[in-house]
């Protein structure tokens, strides 16, 4: 193509028209196309299709396979957490149920301890009680005699009574 100015502007010069020679060359060259083109589809193009169905439907296959899988493991991942949730329940109850059996234990225990306690010192308190007044009845007892012995001891004589 060529170009030529004119006050500035490009100006494109008329393509020229492409000359084609229809000669023997060009028919055998489509007879050969075809011939290529009949021997080729059974052995290539045919099996070549058939595999690229195959393909697109082992594809689609594995697709729908894959979705049903999810899908089913949604359903068992949805299962076990209701299972799980049952189960914390459970062992919650459970749990729960221990803390307070543990309590009840914890308070009877606390119980008897306080009634045993209560008990070991009522007892200590009455022998206790129960010694001062054999020692106060002993001391009793003794009084006069300690009394004489204190007076003659002071006094460096013996005192009658």
């Amino acid at each position: 193509m060529t170009f030529a100015s004119l006050d500035g502007v490009l100006l494109a010069a008329a393509p020229q028209a492409i000359r084609v020679d229809f000669d023997s060359t060009f028919l055998i060259q489509v007879v050969l196309f075809v011939a290529l083109t009949l021997a080729l589809k059974p052995l290539l193009f045919d099996p070549m299709l058939r595999v690229f169905e195959e393909r697109e439907r082992l594809t689609d296959g594995a697709k729908a396979q894959a979705r049903h899988l999810d899908e089913e493991a949604a359903g068992a991942l949805a299962h076990y957490e209701s299972e799980l949730a049952k189960a914390r329940a459970a062992g919650a109850a459970e749990r729960e149920k221990v803390r307070a059996e543990g309590v009840r234990r914890e308070q009877e225990i606390l119980a008897q301890v306080r009634e045993a306690t209560a008990r070991v010192i009522e007892e200590g308190k009455r022998k206790a009680q129960e010694d001062a007044a054999r020692a106060r009845a002993a001391l009793g007892e003794q009084s006069n005699a300690l009394a004489k012995d204190l007076a003659a001891r002071v006094l460096g004589r013996e005192v009658q009574s």
